[in-house]
């Protein structure tokens, strides 16, 4: 056995010195660069989603034009009819796109990074069709609205969260069991629903298919800033929340070393994409796979693994904005928002479950 000492030793510890040097120094050269670029897709993304904001409230049967909709929206006094038209009737429907997209946008990148599967989304685990089961009850056989209808479309999706969540724990939570199950349980509030349509009178049953396309024709100042004050209570927590996101990809004993509290954070975490999910289908109804296409488009925009929460959030408020222009005026008649995001957000699902055949089938 040879032992080095003397110069020999030190010019080694040197050596390896400089090579841990070199890699801390590329880490945070790597780390930089990706929040940097991470900054730069949300401030386009901010800057698109205003202009797609401002021209929703200029689109209609009576175009406004953009100046006269810049001063509306802040405040300033300009010529009629615009601040009939814009700040009465179409500003609180943009307002609410924008802030159903979000919540639905980081609702669904919470789940699906937590579980490290990109069908892991409110809408594909039930949590939506527990929303809708509940909330087509409450309009069909207590004629509920309003407020009272979102409260219940909120119980619902937690009801729906807790069941899929307690029947996938075995010792913790893999990805695959709480889709299937998710799935599962979303067919059962899908059930539930057709019953209960079929056995409504048709006006009844009319204003819940309304609901359940996902739509926003039920805008209002009142609903506005009722979403506006859940939001500005829970993305807040959610954010903050989200910190631990990172541990528990490592898996539960790394997480356990790292000291977390694996199972409180992971049900803190559920909890929030829930109630995040759930006020947005208690607003506008469950409008389809913008939760489930948020995340991995901010992920290929950001270069980040399934996006990071604010640029999801953002780009399912760009969705939802710019479907619901869509919807609005590019066909002889008007569709809710939730067909148009349906029509995209299908083949999509396609594509992710085939590809996701594909990687499996190599594994």
């Amino acid at each position: 056995m040879t032992i080095i000492g003397g110069p020999r030793a030190s010019a080694v510890l040197g050596d390896l010195v400089d090579i841990g040097v070199d890699q801390v120094a590329e880490v945070r050269r790597v780390r930089r660069r990706g929040l940097l670029r991470e900054c730069g897709v949300v401030a386009v993304l901010v800057v698109v989603l205003a202009a797609a904001f401002c021209l929703s409230l200029s689109l209609g049967d009576l175009w406004i034009p953009l100046p006269d909709v810049a001063r509306v929206t802040l405040g300033l006094s300009a010529d009629p009819p615009a601040p009939f038209i814009v700040g009465e009737l179409r500003y609180p429907r943009a307002v609410m796109a924008v802030m159903v997209g979000l919540a639905f946008g980081m609702a669904g990148t919470i789940l699906q990074q937590l579980v490290r599967n990109p069908l892991a989304s409110p809408d594909i685990i039930g949590v939506t069709y527990g929303a809708s089961a509940t909330a087509v009850v409450a309009i069909l056989v207590f004629g509920a609205s309003g407020y009272v209808l979102s409260i219940w479309a909120l119980i619902g999706g937690l009801g729906a969260a807790a069941l899929v969540y307690g029947l996938a724990w075995r010792q913790g939570v893999t990805g695959y069991r709480m889709v299937l199950i998710g799935i599962g349980v979303g067919a059962v509030g899908e059930s539930l629903t057709a019953y209960f349509l079929t056995r409504a009178k048709l006006y009844e049953a009319s204003v819940a298919l309304r609901w359940l396309t996902g739509s926003l024709n039920e805008a209002s100042e009142s609903r506005m800033h009722l979403l506006g004050w859940c939001l500005l209570v829970f993305v807040p927590i959610a954010l903050v929340l989200s910190r631990w996101i990172r541990p528990l990809q490592l898996g539960d004993e790394s997480a356990r070393e790292l000291g977390l509290r694996v199972e409180t954070s992971r049900l803190s975490l559920v909890v929030a994409s829930v109630l995040l999910a759930s006020i947005a289908t208690a607003a506008a109804g469950p409008v389809a796979f913008v939760a489930l296409m948020a995340g991995p488009v901010a992920g290929l925009l950001t270069g980040k693994s399934g996006g990071g929460l604010i640029s999801s959030g953002l780009v399912g408020a760009l969705l939802v904005v710019i479907s619901d222009m869509v919807g609005q005026h590019l066909f002889p008649q008007s569709l809710p928002v939730g067909v148009i995001t349906g029509i995209i957000g299908a083949p999509y699902l396609i594509w992710l479950l085939v590809r996701m055949n594909r990687i499996g089938g190599a594994n």
